[in-house]
Order: structure tokens, then C-alpha cells, then sequence
């Protein structure tokens, strides 16, 4: 079958959207405490404020006027699991399933996606093998463009393996991810990299790579510098809803000001246990299915 995914890039309008509830993914405050430390959480997350934050995100999502589709819970799934983005991949063909990174989540991608085809929603592969790759590693500028970042969660079989199910009217272009914290940390290209427009995006300068950044002055893409003191508050975590629209945590103001400032309309979510803890923000938990 054939499925109208839209537009391929990362700041249309969301048409619709998947996400998992904290219900659903942390389930409860036992489930909290068998995993929050082995999944590399900063600290504990608050079970209660968690569903009470996540409200205010769906309330915003819904706004826009998208299809808020909601994966339900599943056995093997961890706290993780909120952070539906990186566990699916959106083709022109159909749904991508990853091979995670991070081990803990390798089940995500088969459920997500049985979850997802019951809708008729196709799919159009996975990576498979020796090949990794994770939603938050992948940008996409245009119908034909698709940004790769190469790092510990995100290899070249990985992009090889994506490329030859994509087509060759796609080009997958790869860049090399910096160190940073190393393996065991959540740093992905969207970390550094969010765009807003077609010619705007949030960036972290310092964890580029300078090819990267000639690729996107090429394109006549402006920058959101995001300033050093909010990088670790997730000041470059920003969902574009829709061209110039677009969601971050609170505690940002410097990049929220710069925002603004490029024309940018911006609506702040409390994130401290549903983004920060885990260091997913808003992009993190949405797996965005068709832009318009």
C-alpha cells in the first residue's frame, strides 16, 4: 500500500504525530526505581509531575491542530520509551525500523512500529546486522536531503543500510559526531542541530563539525546560536511544530530571546521530569509522522 507522508523536513506543519504517555512508559514509580539509574537518568524522575508536564505538551501538540497519536504501553518496554524519535525512522517508502544504539531500547523500534502499521502506516525496512542508527541522528533539509550524524549511537552500516532503502532519489549525507561525554551519553545531531525553517535552525556551534556547518551556509540556512550556559539545559532541543513555530523546555531564556527576535513563535514546556532527567526534550518525545 501507499501512505501520504507530506513533506520531508524537519519544520512543516505537523500533521500528525506519534508520542507515548509516561503512563505508558514509566509505567509506575516501581518501574521508576528499577531503571532510572541503569539507563543513565541524571536523577529520579517524579512520576506524578511527569504525567502532569507531559499534559501540557500534548495540549500544546493538539493545538496545532495535529493528530496526536498515542503508542500504548508494551512488556519490554523502559522508561526510555517516552522518547518516541528515535525509534522510528520517517522515509518517503514508509517507516524505517532502527537498530538502537543504546541497547536497553532495541525492542522500541518492533513494537513502535506493529503499533503504527495496525494504523496503516507502512513499513519500509529496518537496519539490521552491524548497523546502528537512531531517529535523533538524522535531519531532513528536503524531499531529497537527509543529514546523518556518525557517533556511538549512529554508524556508517547503519546509514549505508538507510540510503539503500530510501532510494536513490534521496541523498543521505553523513557527518561525524564529536566525543563530548562518550559512549554512555544521550548526543545525537538534533543535540546541536534543530531547524526552524527552511532557512533557519538552532544550533550549538562549538559540538559541530565544520563541515556540516559550510553544508548549511550553502543552503542559505541562518543560525539561533545557542550561548554555552544553556546547552546543558537543553536550549537546543526545539521542536519546530511548523515553519517558525516551535516548542522548547523552560530555563532557556538567551535562545528563547534569539528566537523570538528571527521571528520565531515559541511555546515553553516544564521539562524537569519528562526532559531533563533524561535528557529528552521536545524533540525527543515526538516522532513527527507526516508534515504538511
Amino acid at each position: 500500500m501507499t501512505y501520504d507522508f507530506g513533506v520531508f523536513n524537519n519544520w512543516g506543519s505537523l500533521k500528525k504525530v506519534a508520542v507515548r504517555k509516561p503512563i505508558d512508559a514509566f509505567v509506575s514509580d516501581a518501574k521508576i526505581d528499577a531503571e532510572w539509574k541503569d539507563l543513565n537518568f541524571h536523577s529520579r524522575p517524579d512520576f506524578k509531575n511527569a504525567l502532569h508536564e507531559f499534559e501540557a505538551v500534548e495540549k500544546i501538540l493538539k493545538g496545532t491542530g495535529a493528530e496526536v497519536i498515542e503508542l500504548g504501553s508494551a512488556e519490554g518496554l523502559t522508561l526510555d520509551s517516552l522518547y518516541t524519535h528515535d525509534a522510528l525512522i520517517v522515509t518517503p517508502k514508509g517507516l524505517v525500523r532502527p537498530s538502537m544504539g543504546k541497547l536497553q531500547r532495541r525492542n522500541e523500534a518492533a513494537i513502535n512500529g506493529a503499533q503504527l502499521e495496525k494504523l496503516g502506516f507502512p513499513i519500509a525496512g529496518e537496519i539490521s546486522g552491524e548497523g546502528k542508527i537512531e531517529g535523533g541522528d538524522l535531519v531532513w533539509i528536503d524531499r531529497h536531503t537527509l543529514l546523518a550524524g556518525i557517533g556511538y549511537r549512529t554508524n556508517l552500516e547503519g546509514v549505508r543500510q538507510l540510503q539503500a532503502i530510501c532510494g536513490p532519489d534521496v541523498d543521505v549525507m553523513w557527518f561525524d559526531m564529536p566525543h563530548y561525554k562518550g559512549r554512555s551519553d544521550v548526543f545525537h545531531l538534533m543535540s546541536c542541530l534543530s531547524p526552524l525553517d527552511k532557512d533557519l535552525a538552532v544550533v550549538y556551534l562549538p559540538l559541530m563539525a565544520g563541515r556540516l556547518i559550510e553544508f548549511l551556509e550553502s543552503r542559505d540556512i541562518k543560525f539561533v546560536e545557542v550561548p554555552e550556559s544553556e546547552f546543558g539545559s537543553m536550549g537546543c532541543n526545539v521542536l519546530a511544530m511548523g515553519p517558525r513555530h516551535a516548542m522548547m523546555v523552560a530555563g532557556n531564556p538567551i535562545t528563547e530571546a534569539r528566537m523570538k527576535a528571527a521571528g520565531v513563535r515559541v511555546d515553553v514546556i516544564q521539562g524537569m521530569d519528562i526532559c531533563r532527567k533524561g535528557e529528552g526534550g521536545p524533540t525527543c518525545m515526538t516522532r513527527p509522522l507526516v508534515r504538511g
